[in-house]
Order: structure tokens, then C-alpha cells, then sequence
């Protein structure tokens, strides 16, 4: 019987660039979008497996995209992968998939694509809830980034990658309790690691957003980890002094992934948050 992945594969959607993107979805109802953050082997799954079934029994449906260069979606080595292009799928992913509004939860590469899809797209963007987001310091802070120095390492030596090294970076660079880096999450990690090319790292070009966020029409809930080695505190700053309509939780001994490491926390406040924008069949008290 052969074996299956430890990332399970749900469906595609052809986007109008000819780009194909995987995502799973789940629930039915007002719809909620996932959107993960980077790294060697990221995918959706991997980022919200805690978070997405919880959302859906508590009324939504859920649709958990792996950005192009990603999971199970296409990843071209012809492109440039910056802050547009990844907009701009995630766009005609969801024109394909029938959402015309939608709430956004975005982590790190996926905060900045999912404010950079609310700018370029108020229509479709009634709500944003963040982790850590991207693109709101300037290049050189997150350079100097103790774990972000350490995940280029990473990518730099690929020959001498394994789990040993995938989990130390890991250990080191998303979250303060180790714990949660278990041996399932390596598995599904270094299959994805496996299917990627070295042209989404190489060509990754997220602009500086922060002065851009007084913009955003939607409300955002924010969430930011005291404990994070991988964005610089000036993100804090930039929320803080441009969000108009904005609720930030900052939570101790957290590092980069909150949706793992207070995983309930997380899915209770961010069901609070959306229950503002549409009536569901359950509370989140029951959904959690």
C-alpha cells in the first residue's frame, strides 16, 4: 500500500496567468482565507492544521491556499516573486474559487500579501487578521534578524539539508516553547522542501508597507509574539501608528508562530473578531 504524504493534498484552481494553486478547504459560510508564511517546506497545512478546522465548525468556510512558490502550487522559475505577483494569484485564485468577500488571515509572507490584497482591493476584503506580518520594516532590519539569518543559511546549503538542521532552525527561529516542533511537522516540512526551487527565496521582493497601512478600509486584529527572532520589532511601531481601526495582542513567551504556540487563544479571539462581519450557526466558545 503506498505510503501517503504527510501534507495531504486537496484541490487546484487554475488561475488566469496560468499559475495553478493548491488549497483544502473546509466549512461552509462566510468565507475565511489562509494565507502562510515562508521558509523552507511552507504550506498552508502546515501553518493552520491547529486553526482551520476550528474556524470551520464554528461557521465558515475556510479556504487554506499555498502561495505560488509553495506547498502543492506552481512554483515557475521564469518569475519574479514579488509582493504583486503574489497578490495578484491569490486574486484570480479566489475570482475562480466564487469569493467575492472574504476575511483574510495572513502569517508573515502571507500578512504582507494579505494587506497588500486589502490595498489593492477593498472590495473584496472585509477583515484582516495578522501574525506577525511582513513588509512593514525595511529591508535591512529584517536582514539583521537573528532567525532570518538563519533560514537564508538554510536555503544557502540546501545540499546539507535534513531534519536535524530543519528542526534547529525551526526550534531556534518560530517559536520560544520547542515542543512544537515535532517530528509530524518536520515530515511534512521537509516533503515540501523537496518539491521547491531556489527561485521564490532568490527573487522575493516584499515592499515597505507601513506608511501605506492608514490606507486599509477593513479593521485588522493583530497578533505578535514577544519572543519573535524573525521580525523586527519596528512592525509593532508601524501597526501601532497607521492601523486606523486596529486591535494588536501581544502575547510573552511566543515566538514567531502564535496560531501554534497559543493555538487556542488564537482560533478564540480571531472567531470573536469575524463574528462582527457575519451571523454563524456556532459560538466560539463552541467552535473551540
Amino acid at each position: 500500500m503506498q505510503q501517503a504524504h504527510p501534507v495531504p493534498e486537496g484541490a487546484y484552481v487554475e488561475c488566469r496567468n496560468r499559475q495553478r494553486i493548491h488549497y483544502l478547504e473546509a466549512g461552509e459560510g462566510p468565507a475565511v482565507v489562509f494565507l502562510h508564511g515562508s521558509g523552507p517546506g511552507a504550506s498552508g497545512y502546515s501553518n493552520f492544521k491547529g486553526n482551520y478546522p476550528v474556524f470551520a465548525r464554528a461557521g465558515y468556510r475556510c479556504l487554506v491556499l499555498d502561495l505560488v512558490g509553495f506547498g502543492y502550487s506552481d512554483k515557475p522559475e521564469k518569475v519574479e516573486y514579488t509582493l504583486a505577483f503574489f497578490v495578484e494569484c491569490v486574486k484570480q485564485a479566489l475570482d475562480e474559487l466564487g469569493v467575492k468577500r472574504c476575511s483574510v488571515v495572513g502569517n508573515s509572507l502571507g500578512g504582507a500579501v494579505a494587506i497588500g490584497l486589502a490595498l489593492a482591493h477593498a472590495e473584496l476584503v472585509e477583515g484582516l487578521i495578522l501574525l506577525a506580518p511582513g513588509g512593514l520594516s525595511a529591508r535591512e532590519e529584517y536582514l539583521a534578524m537573528p532567525a532570518m539569518q538563519k533560514m537564508f543559511a538554510v536555503y544557502a546549503s540546501e545540499g546539507d539539508l535534513n531534519a536535524s538542521s530543519m528542526r534547529d532552525m525551526f526550534e531556534y527561529g518560530l517559536v520560544y516553547d520547542p515542543a512544537h516542533i515535532s517530528d509530524e511537522l518536520l515530515a511534512e516540512r521537509m516533503h515540501i522542501m523537496g518539491l521547491m526551487n531556489a527561485q521564490v527565496m532568490a527573487t522575493m521582493a516584499i515592499p515597505e508597507l507601513a506608511e501605506r497601512l492608514v490606507d486599509l478600509e477593513c479593521p485588522a486584529l493583530v497578533f505578535w509574539g514577544c519572543n519573535d527572532r524573525m521580525m523586527p520589532e519596528s512592525g509593532i511601531l508601524a501597526l501601532v501608528r497607521h492601523c486606523k481601526v486596529m486591535k494588536l495582542i501581544v502575547l510573552s513567551e511566543c515566538g514567531h508562530w502564535v496560531m501554534v504556540e497559543h493555538e487556542a487563544l488564537f482560533n478564540h479571539e480571531s472567531l470573536s473578531f469575524l463574528a462582527q462581519f457575519a451571523s454563524v450557526t456556532s459560538s466560539p466558545a463552541e467552535a473551540v
